[in-house]
């Protein structure tokens, strides 16, 4: 007998070996491979669920029109901003996400990009490259312990590099109007009610935040004027949520030491002035992953589009 459903992966995937022992008894499974809405057009129409990544930059009406049976879809990541909520929810569909899958890679990544910049790891591993041996490549690497570390965020991953910065006796500060009281308590860090506040008295930031209309471009050029000269900034949340160009002016006056960047405005990054910049240290969007954290994110998007087709109540509704 075949299966009852059929449930499409819209893009990024070319195999299913983590999908297909979770659904295979449910669902036949469909690879689109697509890459934006026009070329998902042909494999939907009758598609019960969708499980989506990230490079098709929109899921809309269209869509959803177009799948007359879709019940759900779920963004395997934590973001879920290329998904038209509004539209989904006007053709029944619930949108659902793996909030806390790569919690460890993402906050340990952060870590990274900060010790890298202020060890200057890549000046001093490219002096040796190119024939040196001299600790002077080095001067200028402050002391971590005592330095303020401020939060813009502290959810599940803003709370990981919390707890990790703690380690290395770093005063921890964080910044979140969604946050209630009492956070700062059970951590043993500390809150600021105001962005400027946290930017006013932060050695180095790091940006944990959703992407929403509420905080595109909430690092912009008045935020960071509040910080204390020759600050880093560290991005593993959501490009947009940094004004690229304010990024840049502060890197060109000193105000911001350096940063460094999982993420960017536009990607695939297409600025050779964020790309050749002596001052920014690029990953590329790679945070999140790890061997076991994409196993994770795999299987639980894949749960959760079998709980839906069940008939059993998801796990992970995006709520807000």
């Amino acid at each position: 007998m075949s299966p009852a459903f059929k449930v499409v992966i819209t893009d990024f995937l070319d195999e299913t070996s983590i999908e297909t022992p979770i659904l295979s008894d449910l669902a036949e499974i469909v690879l689109a491979r697509a890459t934006d809405e026009e070329s998902l057009a042909g494999s939907i129409a009758e598609a019960d669920a969708f499980i989506t990544f990230h490079e098709i930059r929109l899921l809309g009406e269209q869509t959803f029109a177009r799948a007359p049976k879709c019940r759900c879809v779920v963004r395997a990541g934590v973001g879920y901003n290329n998904i038209d909520r509004i539209a989904a929810a006007r053709h029944g569909v619930v949108v659902c996400n793996v909030p806390d899958y790569g919690t460890e890679e993402v906050a340990d990544h952060a870590i990274m990009l900060l010790l890298a910049m202020v060890r200057q790891f890549v000046p001093v591993y490219t002096a040796i490259r190119d024939g040196g041996w001299d600790y002077r490549t080095g001067l200028g690497a402050p002391r971590l312990r005592g330095k303020t570390l401020g939060l813009v965020g502290c959810g599940r991953i803003g709370a990981a590099t919390a707890l990790r910065a703690k380690a290395f006796g770093l005063d921890v500060v964080f910044y979140d109007p969604k946050v209630g009281a009492g956070l700062d308590k059970a951590l043993g860090i500390r809150q600021a009610h105001r962005l400027e506040d946290l930017m006013e008295q932060s050695d180095f930031v790091s940006v944990h935040c959703y992407l929403n209309e509420a905080t595109h471009h909430l690092i912009n050029a008045q935020a960071l004027s509040k910080l204390r000269p020759g600050a880093l900034l560290i991005n593993t949340a959501r490009g947009p949520v940094v004004d690229q160009e304010a990024l840049l002016e502060a890197l060109e006056s000193g105000r911001l030491g350096g940063a460094g960047l999982d993420v960017v405005e536009y990607e695939p990054l297409d600025d050779d002035r964020l790309r050749h910049h002596p001052r920014i240290l690029l990953t590329p969007h790679s945070a999140f992953y790890s061997v076991e954290g994409f196993v994770e994110l795999r299987t639980k998007a894949a749960e959760e589009v079998r709980r839906v087709l069940r008939g059993e109540a998801p796990r992970n509704p995006v709520l807000d």
